[in-house]
């Protein structure tokens, strides 16, 4: 009898039905009995796993290009496996969290969790797809952990509202289950553990930093921009109609990697090989995969290094181009660096550059840096302030004959070292950055600059942390923000997390109360 009323009560409680229906596959047959603590352990696990890697690789939404081209490297053909990563692991995301709000749901309503077979799978499936791409981040990608670290001083005060707002929510199901829990012992393992997550969520602020909780007025400069490449979001890569972009949207320098053809002639390239950014398999199929120096300039004039760009798309969220833009793109060609420089000159545009030594057996292999130093001292005749010298090698002669380069480094070292060298800029990558160095830095007259930045909120973080310039894909993007985001003053802060810290525990209390 007792059973009867029990199904009959669930059989008129439809939204019971549709938790155990959804989450058990049991529409009709359902016989309650009392739960125990840890049923939904394997889901909440899984959830855990699977929230750290889609922030993980949400936050590394920046490399996405550099990881896109690695794996270019690795298959021989261009596809965007990051975009695809990031809406396998948020869908997968979406269907754990649904199964863990039902199951909540139905503990909350001192349910039985019987959870179908299909969904076991799928909850496997989801850890195992979580744990192996977190492993796969950590072994192939180790600089994206110091990514992650660098993204909670920008996002931290806000995990921590977000993290308050869950346990807010857990509350309800914690308080039911703990009540209808027939032992002592079981009430303080259902609450005890849920009580010290708590109390660290209420105290981690104290131990929280960021760069961007400022006191008004301190704020420095907006990092200047430095157009990686040009504007290769806008157009195709080390080309004229690139460069052009990242100047008509305001860039204040140009950032390019410079080879040297068979015959002598330094042109821009960054690959060892033409296959990704031009035509080669069309015009030279039998030789996609020879080295770029031992081409010919008259050979590398024949190539298109535009039509791939329309075809490839090699950025995430690229938006379509006008037909004007189409066309223009369709006629771009290989550039050379003395075309470069006076576009530079002429604009009163910053140059840093890459220099690739061309490989052994190369005409050109000991003579380089004379022929690159001939067509900036000579050919272009570029005003020499414009001109960040990068490359380390023999710094001391070119000091003596192109006296006025900005001289750069491409590491941290010892102020001492680098004034010594006469060193007035470092070029870092992003993964570098921090306030305090640059501070220290910036004592001694040396300025910082940080590639390749391509979010808003890493280019906040390096606005925030007194970083004076950027190599960036994103010059159209980066120009229109007026302040850093997740700006605020350590009393607006203070005011945001102790009323979050207040209006929890108030929430928490009256749930644990009625």
């Amino acid at each position: 009898v007792v059973r009867q009323r029990l199904l009959q009560r669930y059989e008129h409680q439809p939204f019971i039905s549709c938790l155990a229906g959804f989450y058990s596959c049991r529409w009709r047959r359902y016989q309650r009995k009392k739960t125990e603590p840890g049923k939904c352990c394997c889901n909440m696990v899984t959830f855990c796993f699977s929230l750290v890697f889609l922030y993980t690789w949400g936050e590394g939404k920046n490399d996405y290009n550099s990881f896109d081209w690695y794996n270019y490297g690795n298959l021989g053909f261009w596809f965007l496996w990051s975009l695809v990563i990031l809406i396998v692991a948020a869908v997968l995301f979406t269907y754990i969290s649904l199964l863990l709000v039902l199951a909540v749901c139905l503990l909350a309503e001192g349910q039985q969790l019987y959870l179908h077979w299909s969904h076991k799978i799928g909850t496997f499936l989801v850890l195992g797809f979580s744990l192996a791409s977190l492993f796969a981040l950590s072994i192939l990608w180790r600089d994206h952990r110091k990514t992650v670290r660098l993204s909670f001083q920008v996002t931290a005060p806000y995990l921590h509202i977000g993290a308050i707002a869950i346990m807010v929510l857990l509350a309800w199901p914690v308080a039911l289950h703990a009540i209808r829990a027939d032992k002592k012992v079981i009430q303080v393992i259902i609450v005890g553990p849920y009580l010290a997550i708590l109390l660290f969520l209420f105290l981690i602020p104290l131990g929280m930093y960021s760069p961007c909780i400022r006191e008004m007025g301190t704020l420095g400069p907006k990092p200047a921009l430095i157009g990686h490449r040009g504007a290769p979001m806008l157009a195709p890569e080390n080309t004229e109609m690139s460069f052009l972009k990242t100047i008509e949207h305001g860039g204040d320098g140009l950032e390019t990697d410079v080879t040297i053809s068979y015959d002598g002639v330094p042109f821009l390239m960054h690959d060892d090989t033409l296959r990704r950014t031009t035509n080669i398999q069309e015009v030279f199929p039998n030789d996609t995969g020879k080295t770029a120096s031992f081409f010919s300039w008259d050979a590398l004039q024949t190539l298109n290094a535009g039509t791939w760009f329309l075809k490839n798309k090699p950025f995430v969220g690229m938006g379509s181009l006008s037909k004007a833009d189409q066309n223009q793109a369709m006629k771009q060609s290989i550039y050379t660096l003395s075309s470069f420089l006076r576009l530079a000159d002429s604009h009163n545009k910053l140059v840093i550059f890459d220099l690739y030594r061309p490989p052994e057996k190369h005409p050109y292999r000991n003579l380089w840096l004379r022929k690159v130093l001939d067509v900036i001292l000579k050919e272009s005749k570029i005003k020499r302030h414009l001109v960040l010298w990068l490359h380390n090698s023999v710094r001391s002669f070119v000091q003596s004959v192109a006296p006025g380069f900005q001289h750069t480094m491409g590491r941290k070292a010892p102020i001492e070292d680098l004034l010594k060298h006469n060193i007035v800029k470092l070029n870092l990558v992003y993964t570098d950055m921090s306030s305090e160095d640059i501070r220290k830095y910036a004592e001694a007259n040396i300025t910082t600059n940080f590639y390749v930045v391509n979010e808003p909120w890493l280019y906040s973080l390096a606005w925030c942390s007194g970083a004076h310039s950027v190599t960036t894909n994103a010059v159209h993007l980066l120009k229109d923000l007026s302040q850093p985001l997740f700006l605020m003053t350590p009393q607006q802060y203070n005011i945001m997390w102790i009323l979050t810290d207040l209006t929890s525990a108030f929430l928490i209390s009256l749930i644990f109360v009625l």
